[in-house]
């Protein structure tokens, strides 16, 4: 005999289908850390860390509108940031990946790195899609297949 509620539908004992699927997921996230999978490598602290600061991001928004190879003075020009803050905060972008500099003369010329930075971005999306396949909240990357 099952038992009903006035709100909800008879509550019936799981499928073994299901229980087999609970089993085979990790029980805990510490047991989910223990799993390798290619989003712990994906998940690169120095990209978001270059990327959370607002001056850098619009910093490199600004260079990516541009299309080309923008000096760091011109690079000042399109934000309200001193000359020497400018520079630190494109030093950190380029050792973050995002961007390329090349020097000539006195001059540092930064280039966004769209390749590189697509690729990384997009690399991360799909090992993202493959721990949640198809948007839904159960799975795992953790889950055998």
């Amino acid at each position: 005999m099952t038992q009903m509620s006035k709100r909800t539908r008879p509550i019936t004992p799981p499928t073994p289908k299901a229980e087999h699927r609970k089993a085979a997921r990790p029980a805990t996230p510490k047991h989910a850390a223990a799993c390798c999978r290619p989003i712990d490598s994906l998940l690169n602290p120095e990209l978001f860390r270059a990327l959370c600061d607002p001056t850098r991001s619009s910093l490199v928004a600004c260079i990516a509108k541009c299309g080309r190879g923008c000096s760091v003075s011109e690079v000042a020009e399109c934000c309200s940031v001193d000359l020497s803050v400018v520079s630190r905060h494109l030093s950190q972008l380029a050792d973050a990946g995002v961007l390329h500099s090349r020097k000539e003369g006195r001059t540092v010329f930064y280039a966004v790195r769209y390749s590189d930075l697509t690729k990384m971005l997009r690399d991360l999306a799909d090992s993202i899609d493959e721990c949640c396949p198809d948007g839904r909240a159960e799975g795992g990357c953790c889950v055998p297949r």
